[in-house]
This record gives C-alpha cells, sequence and structure tokens, in this order.
C-alpha cells in the first residue's frame, strides 16, 4: 500500500503504511487539514482531499456483518421484567436453543430440556473433538467463568418453551443484537447472562500494559462473538453512550460494562497526587475515544461489595459492638429468644 507521510507542526512524520494512518485518523490525531504526502503524489495535500482516508462513521462499524438467510445463531425472542432484580424471559419455537452461565436459569417450562456443556455451543467450539472443546471451556475459566455452559433446547414438537435467567445482584440486564453491532461486543469479564445459542463467548486481550494493570478489569475481558441475542448484566442503571469519531469520555475504570472494538480503550492516571489520594476516585480512569457505543455501569459490583464489607460486624459495621451494631444486634437476640 506504500508509505506516507504527515506534517506535524513543522515536522515531518513517517513513513508509515496506510493502516497506520488510519490508526491515527481514528484516534484523533490526524484532522481533515491535516498535510499529507504518499505514493504517486507530487505536492503535499490535505487529509480531506484523499478519499481512501476518508473518516469511517458509526455506520461503517456498526453494519450488519451478517446478510438475510446467513445467520448461524438460533433466533429468539425475549422480555426482560423486573426493575432493580431483574431477569429475562426467552421463548424458544421447537428446535431452539439459549444458553445461561451455570447456575443463573430462574424457571423453564416443561418441553425444555437442559444439558451442560464444555464451551460456549458454538458451531467454532463444537466443530473440532474433545481437545478443542476443552479450549473452548478453558477461555471462559480464563475470564473467571463456569467451566461449563447450560444449553437450554425446546424438544417438543409445536408451540413455545419458555426459559428465564435471573440476575446474580441489582442491576439492569442489557439485550444486544450482536448482529447490529458488527458482530463483536468486548465486556467485562464476568457480563456474560445469557444468549442464543451460536454466540461465541471468548477472550479479549488488552494490549496496553497499563489498561491490563489498571484498567479495573484486569488483561483479560470477555469478547461476544456471532450474529444472535445476548444478554450482559451491570450493576445499577446502566447508560448507553454514542461516542463520534475522535470524541473522548473518562470514566471510572470499575464503571465500564462493554465497548465496540472500534472505541479506543486506554487508562490515564489522576492529573496529581493529592487528587489521587484524597478525592475518593482512585488513581486511574479510563479514557474511551470514538466512534462507537460504550454502556456504562452506575454500580460496580466491587463498589457494592466494599460497602457491604465495611458494614461487616468483623469491620466494626453494622451488627458489631460498637453504638447502633451492639443495639441492633440486642433486639434481634430478644425477638429471637421470645422475650
Amino acid at each position: 500500500m506504500g508509505d506516507w507521510y504527515y506534517a506535524e507542526g513543522k515536522e515531518q512524520k513517517g513513513p508509515l503504511p496506510e493502516n497506520e494512518i488510519r490508526k491515527l485518523i481514528d484516534a484523533g490525531r490526524l484532522s481533515d487539514n491535516s498535510l499529507m504526502f504518499g505514493p504517486g503524489m507530487m505536492n503535499w495535500i490535505k487529509l480531506k482531499h484523499l478519499p481512501q482516508f476518508k473518516k469511517r462513521s458509526l455506520d461503517d462499524f456498526a453494519a450488519p456483518a451478517f446478510p438475510p438467510g446467513s445467520m448461524t445463531a438460533h433466533e429468539i425472542d425475549y422480555e426482560i421484567v423486573g426493575e432493580e432484580m431483574q431477569y429475562v424471559e426467552v421463548e424458544l419455537d421447537p428446535g431452539e436453543s439459549a444458553i445461561a452461565e451455570a447456575g443463573s436459569m430462574m424457571y423453564m417450562t416443561d418441553t425444555i430440556k437442559m444439558k451442560t456443556i464444555f464451551g460456549d455451543g458454538s458451531s467454532q467450539d463444537q466443530k473440532g473433538g474433545f481437545m478443542d472443546k476443552l479450549l473452548g471451556a478453558g477461555k471462559r475459566l480464563i475470564t473467571g467463568e463456569s467451566l461449563f455452559t447450560t444449553v437450554f433446547t425446546h424438544e417438543g414438537r409445536s408451540g413455545k418453551a419458555h426459559v428465564a435467567f435471573a440476575s446474580p445482584y441489582p442491576g439492569t440486564i442489557i439485550p444486544v443484537d450482536l448482529s447490529s453491532v458488527g458482530g463483536t461486543l468486548i465486556c467485562q469479564k464476568d457480563a456474560f447472562l445469557a444468549a442464543a445459542k451460536g454466540v461465541s463467548i471468548g477472550i479479549h486481550f488488552q494490549k496496553k500494559i497499563g489498561a491490563a494493570l489498571f484498567g479495573g478489569e484486569g488483561f483479560i475481558m470477555q469478547k461476544l462473538e456471532g450474529d444472535g441475542m445476548t444478554f450482559i448484566h451491570a450493576g445499577g442503571v446502566v447508560v448507553k453512550k454514542e461516542l463520534k469519531h475522535g470524541e473522548v469520555l473518562r470514566v471510572d475504570t470499575g464503571c465500564l460494562v462493554a465497548l465496540m472494538p472500534s472505541v479506543h480503550y486506554d487508562i490515564e492516571m489522576m492529573g496529581d497526587v493529592k487528587s489521587a489520594f484524597f478525592g475518593g476516585e482512585g488513581f486511574f480512569f479510563a479514557t474511551l475515544r470514538g466512534p462507537g457505543p460504550v454502556w456504562l455501569q452506575s454500580l460496580p459490583f466491587s463498589r457494592l461489595a466494599g460497602r457491604i464489607h465495611a458494614a461487616a460486624p468483623q469491620t466494626g459495621g453494622i451488627g458489631s459492638s460498637k453504638g447502633e451494631g451492639s443495639l441492633l444486634g440486642g433486639v434481634i437476640g430478644d425477638i429471637m429468644m421470645g422475650d
């Protein structure tokens, strides 16, 4: 594709291949008026006059990756019920299946049969032999999920069947049609709840060591791939932000739930030591640069667990021998003793 040069102030940068120039454009390093020089050119030309570097819109990333009639995942209908403690009810036609985390099933009708398998039951996971299936299961184990996945299949000859999956703690269930986001979604490693059979649950490695060590989600995140419906769970209220090309959003590292691969994810340190120590927000925050959608949660589970731990008796919280905790404990004891 040839080598390209670009002007940064009075300096000439390069040579760089075309794909590296595209990365600089996506990161906002180059604008429409940036001067470029490349193969076959006699003079420097502004970026906006080069059709091969036309800025990509959200539609370029989110266009369905699977044409009609070529879907590999089962087509399922669903309904999300509840507010704070939600569950999703999936409706299956005869022969259709849904997959879910082991232990997340709430109820199912009598024509549904469940089967525990290695891996995620996707076509790519089931192509090979035992070792391939074991590898698929191992990918899930690395992301902190169970070694097994449960498949729920409507084995009746007619009618509809229903199976419901409950969220593990207060929060919101997010339905995502993978075919509408380009076939891939990156999410925090414990976010997956359920999906149509055929969705692949893999791993996504953070490329930058800073994001890996201080990103709140560690070195590994989940990668959901396919063309079917998937359901992820997050704490508290969930908001979806559509980032424009080059738009930057800074968030608490624990509040990031999911993002598209087109969104650039990095970690930055707080501005000064004083803010880091006394600001109550930690030392690092996540920097998200568009284009693409991101999903954020208002109550990370780590924050919820921290509050519960702080209130536990062994830490001097509610139920301890101090103050109100002692009084509350005495009242509960009297009631249980019948006084």
